[in-house]
């Protein structure tokens, strides 16, 4: 991989654009584009004075930073258009959102809340209207940058979490709670965001929502308390119900759909992992954490004082362990509050071939397992774990490659994983390596994002930032 140069940047704040040709960062209240293939700047933005509203419901004193701004008018939300024509950067704290055009750099949009605040925006899918979550639950706003016009549906669960897009956009699901009772609103983006559904759900506390990839059935589950979760249409009409049996005591804490639809990985704080099939929504296969690695799954575990030994440059591989193999768990108390255990991160490869898990109670490891396609029995299976000497803060799959894996854990490194490596007998082989970051000051990689084409990283320390292009066989860029 190459490298670029170190930039500063604000609030985590720096990602491709859909095209990859360009890269978004903020540093405090101004918001940088440059080029992908020099980095050069081509764009700057400053997100200026507060509304008039904003600036007397904030009572708040703080020390401005080394630009003369203070921390509450940096931005703290920022991103691209689908089509990478558009961006917003909104200061949730001054209660402001303003829209520029890459194109024209004189043009601008902006949007003021109220006093109900702003807690979060976002672009829609179609990349002209902006999401505006207000605070306290109050409202969700979607703004037009089209007509100017607002549309307000009122009393968003979670801001986070209880919604989403169909994959097509024609549909807004949003969890709602009225009159203290859990319900889910169906809007058409295509008509102004007009209601289409509106049902009652099942859960007596709403936790969080999956759309299912084909837009059929929504997944909706209890909070903690209870182990519960629901299918649904988008009739409201309630497909089917998992408990598992035993209960284990707490609740659903994630739960992914299979790329097809057809399966719901469904995790808990118990170390368990349930396979839901798309026809009974029962278990067909249940995954569980254990201390003891099986035979035929390999052990990755990174190479011991390795950023020591190779100064922070170049790459090594992991040390490769097969055979029965043991990593240490984490003993959990169950009746102390937030037990450390359970699945944190739970996420599907490109074609649902390959399942990430990452546990809280083993924080420095990474399961991946196996699964059959759809000529084969249905037996998943623990394929390899990846095994770090600190904890693993971030691991995201290759959007393009199904088959390619990033990680980081706050060194000054990343980390890969591939099954695309061409062994000596030309055939396709796992290969896991640490690469060290090669910068002149302390760079310490917490977070990672794609490029959308696969083929470039932003790697992100708390207020730097640099990326990582892979080479091609024949010594340039990709």
């Amino acid at each position: 991989m190459d490298f670029t140069e170190i930039y500063k940047q604000s609030g985590n704040l720096a990602s491709f654009s859909p095209g990859a040709h360009f890269i978004l960062n903020v540093v405090e209240n101004t918001l940088i584009v440059r080029r992908t293939d020099t980095l050069q700047i081509t764009r700057t933005w400053t997100v200026t004075t507060p509304s008039s509203t904003a600036s007397i419901l904030s009572n708040s004193k703080s020390t401005p930073s080394s630009l003369g701004v203070s921390p509450d008018g940096w931005i703290s939300h920022a991103g691209w258009s689908c089509d990478s024509e558009y961006l917003f950067a909104a200061s949730a704290k001054k209660g402001i959102v303003e829209v520029f055009k890459l194109r024209d750099e004189n043009w601008n949009a902006r949007i003021e809340a109220g006093v109900e605040g702003l807690l979060k925006a976002e672009w829609a899918p179609d990349g002209r209207h902006i999401l505006c979550f207000s605070q306290w639950g109050l409202r969700v706003t979607i703004w037009s940058l089209v007509t100017g016009n607002a549309t307000y549906i009122q009393f968003p669960i979670h801001p986070d979490r209880g919604y989403a897009f169909r994959s097509d956009s024609r549909y807004f699901i949003l969890a709602e709670r009225h009159r203290s009772k859990d319900a889910m609103g169906v809007y058409d983006t295509t008509d102004c965001y007009k209601l289409v559904r509106h049902f009652p759900v099942p859960t007596s506390n709403l936790s969080s929502l999956a759309l299912s990839p084909t837009g059929n059935h929504i997944a909706v589950w209890e909070g903690i308390l209870e182990y519960k979760l629901h299918i649904l249409s988008l009739a409201g009409d309630v497909q089917g119900t998992f408990s598992p049996k035993p209960n284990p005591g707490f609740g659903v804490r994630n739960a992914a759909w299979h790329p097809t639809g057809m399966f719901l990985a469904v995790a808990g704080w118990d170390d368990k992992i349930h396979i839901l099939d798309g026809l009974t929504w029962s278990a067909a296969a249940t995954l569980e954490l254990l201390s003891k690695i099986p035979m035929g799954a390999t052990l990755w575990r990174e190479p011991s004082n390795w950023l020591e030994t190779t100064q922070g440059r170049g790459f090594l591989s992991y040390e490769r362990l097969q055979g029965p193999q043991t990593i240490s768990l984490q003993r959990t108390d169950p009746t102390k509050p937030n037990p450390k255990s359970g699945v944190v991160q739970l996420e599907w490869n490109k074609t649902g071939t390959l399942l990430l898990v990452r546990f809280e109670n083993c924080p420095t490891v990474v399961h991946l397992y196996d699964f059959p396609g759809s000529s084969d029995p249905f037996v998943p299976r623990l394929r390899c774990v990846l095994q770090h000497s600190k904890p693993v803060l971030q691991a995201q799959w290759n959007p393009v490659r199904k088959g390619s894996l990033a990680l980081c854990s706050g060194s000054g490194s990343i980390y890969t994983w591939s099954d695309e490596w061409i062994g000596e007998n030309g055939v396709e082989e796992d290969m896991a390596e640490c690469i060290g970051v090669p910068a002149n000051t302390k760079f310490e990689t917490r977070s990672v994002k794609w490029a959308p084409d696969g083929k470039g990283l932003v790697l992100l320390d708390k207020e730097v930032f640099c990326c990582a292009f892979e080479v091609e066989e024949d010594g340039t860029e990709s």
